[in-house]
């Protein structure tokens, strides 16, 4: 007997286009990538060290959707029952399969309308304890556990409150049709199921058994004709779902997958459109988690946000204006379910916009050598620090009371460390300030360099390739603190701690100054911190604000910051410091400030050395 109906071509031809998409695709990818870029990417899935641990990831970030979880259970659930549940209805279902038809080579349609070509007496109740039985029994409960998702997701396209989300993206046409049939595939099954089992008196579960013999008997006539007109249904939304899914937000399923094994390939964005920036623009889900986690939010700004931005590249047109429109904190970075690297590709599209522009840097003065002896660090205090002068005169004092010998390189005048132009995407521009930078620093004989700018730290860090440690101040001063060269005295007022993005987000920086503040005053609590800590507002990378625009993201900021009634607000960036101290009813300080007014004078003993600034090599060092 052959196992075959013409209700299942739908399915059959769609899931043979999906899956000739997907494979085209890939290989697509695949090929279009850097050559030492796919020998990684060959070399690595041969290994088990790397494609192992990739399955996992692929588990439980595909299936699981842990991040998810994390971000909202409610939302975790959602997607975890549409995705695993799923998933393992496929794989039961093919166990299933086999055991009726005794072979392991069954069409691919068969498990999937298996009920429709099987039809047993078994009754439930009695006989779910045998191996048919349970079969029957785990295929109702993975579907019912499918169906629960699909209530979940009913519910929030009308309450997304419910989920934690204020805002949800609006669905283009393809990604209507896809969703449309893909609500549709389950409560399908469910009636065909629950109508041919009604029918033929047995064969169905503890959901689908007791559902059709009601059905039934509600309906008695042509009850098979209603039954196979349910199959065709089914069918139907599969394949127009499998063939709607390579052009709408689903084609995140089988790109996430990819997207997975690259970065365990050791595959990074590069600066410009790759392959890497395909795969990662059509992994997203456009889930909309980004959304709300936008400091834009708070100024009105509604169309550049990240998701808007990777659904225009999707489609191959981004207007300059939502390239620029963007802070580049990394927030919805941070909370991206798939980890899409969502600033990369926007600083992708401002590279474009800016390609073939010059600079002409020779005004900058010749770099003489200076190697002073008994330096134990250069400080670079960095444009944004030139700007809130007291911040570079706290750290210094501080310098002096612990007996720390320093050389202030930009003291005199200061040549920006580059990143400020790389945010505009002028990457060729900022690489003249890094080589003469690097060069200035190589030539001062430094060992260590600190600097009290978060900008001016990721930048040192991640572009300039030096041999010697780099740390912001705040890590510093700590370090000083633990040494007991220098010793605070307790202020006896609460602070509410910003992590600015750069050092938090932007360099993992989150525990050094919150050590340091402990040292001499009490936290106030700050719900949003860390990693989803809120931009002040005066970020360089959004170039399109208007003045009214950041005053109106700093208030949101501050409303956050001040919400446990803090004595002070303390953050560890020049920019930070002057954007939030404009707007903020609590006064506004640098942790090196609120240091040096927490220091007791040196007296005497070993703790608090001769001050040995090397403040006098700092004059004529440079010369023009």
């Amino acid at each position: 007997m052959v196992n075959f109906n013409l209700f299942v071509l739908p399915f059959f031809l769609g899931l043979i286009y999906m899956l000739s998409v997907i494979a085209r695709t890939w290989y697509r990818w695949i090929k279009n990538l850097p050559a030492a870029d796919r020998d990684r990417f060959t070399t690595a899935m041969q290994k088990p060290g790397s494609i192992l641990p990739a399955l996992w990831e692929v588990f439980m970030e595909a299936l699981i959707h842990r991040r998810m979880w994390k971000r909202n259970p409610l939302l975790g659930y959602m997607h975890m029952s549409f995705a695993l549940g799923w998933f393992l209805l496929i794989v039961t279902g093919n166990l299933e399969s086999r055991l009726y038809s005794g072979t392991h080579l069954n069409a691919p349609y068969y498990p999937i309308f298996l009920k429709f070509f099987i039809h047993d007496s078994l009754v439930i109740f009695f006989e779910t304890f045998t191996v048919p039985g349970f079969f029957r029994f785990l295929m109702d409960l993975l579907l019912l556990f499918v169906l629960s998702g699909l209530v979940l997701a009913l519910l929030k396209r009308q309450h997304s409150r419910i989920f934690g989300m204020r805002r949800t993206t609006g669905l283009q046409l393809t990604d209507r049709v896809a969703l449309a049939a893909l609500w549709l595939i389950f409560p399908m099954r469910l009636l065909a199921e629950s109508i041919t089992a009604g029918y033929y008196g047995g064969g169905g579960g503890f959901l689908t058994q007791p559902l059709g013999s009601l059905l039934v008997s509600v309906f008695p006539i042509h009850t098979d004709v209603v039954a196979y007109s349910m199959w065709w249904g089914y069918s139907l939304s599969l394949g127009i779902f499998f063939i709607s899914l390579p052009a709408s937000r689903y084609m995140h399923i089988p790109t996430e997958i990819l997207l997975i094994l690259f970065r365990h390939a050791g595959i990074r964005p590069s600066l410009w459109y790759s392959s890497m920036s395909d795969t990662e623009v059509m992994a997203c889900s456009r889930c909309g988690v980004c959304l709300d986690v936008c400091p834009m939010n708070e100024a009105g700004i509604y169309d550049a946000q990240a998701v808007y931005f990777i659904g225009d590249l999707r489609d191959r047109y981004v207007p300059e204006g939502i390239s620029r429109k963007c802070l580049l904190c990394g927030r919805c970075q941070a909370v991206c379910p798939v980890g899409i690297s969502t600033d990369s590709l926007r600083l992708i599209k401002r590279r474009e916009l800016v390609s073939g522009q010059t600079s002409d840097f020779s005004f900058l003065p010749r770099i003489q050598a200076v190697h002073p002896s008994n330096t134990e660090i250069i400080y670079f205090s960095g444009c944004m620090s030139h700007l809130t002068p007291s911040i570079p005169r706290a750290f210094k004092s501080i310098l002096r009371a612990a007996g720390v010998t320093y050389l202030h390189l930009d003291e005199e005048r200061s040549v920006c460390c580059g990143r400020p132009l790389k945010l505009a995407g002028k990457d060729r521009q900022a690489e003249d300030l890094v080589a003469y930078n690097k060069q200035l620093l190589e030539k001062s004989g430094a060992t260590r360099l600190v600097t009290s700018c978060p900008i001016c730290l990721r930048v040192f860090r991640e572009e300039y390739g030096l041999s010697i440690p780099i740390e912001h101040h705040a890590s510093f001063i700590l370090r000083l603190v633990q040494a007991d060269r220098i010793r605070l005295k307790d202020q006896e007022f609460r602070v509410a701690y910003h992590d600015p993005c750069d050092l938090g987000r932007g360099s993992g920086e989150y525990e050094a100054p919150r050590d340091l503040l402990r040292q001499f005053s009490s936290p106030a609590t700050v719900d949003e911190e860390r990693e989803n800590a809120i931009c002040c507002g005066g970020g360089v990378g959004l170039f399109t604000a208007t003045e009214q625009q950041r005053r109106a993201m700093t208030t949101g900021t501050l409303q956050v910051l001040l919400a446990d009634s803090p004595d002070r607000v303390a953050t560890a960036c020049p920019l930070c410091k002057k954007t939030l101290e404009r707007t903020s009813p609590v006064p506004v300080k640098d942790i090196a400030e609120l240091v040096a007014d927490a220091l007791i004078p040196a007296d005497s003993g070993p703790a608090f050395g001769q001050s040995r600034p090397a403040e006098s090599f700092a004059a004529g060092w440079i010369s023009a």
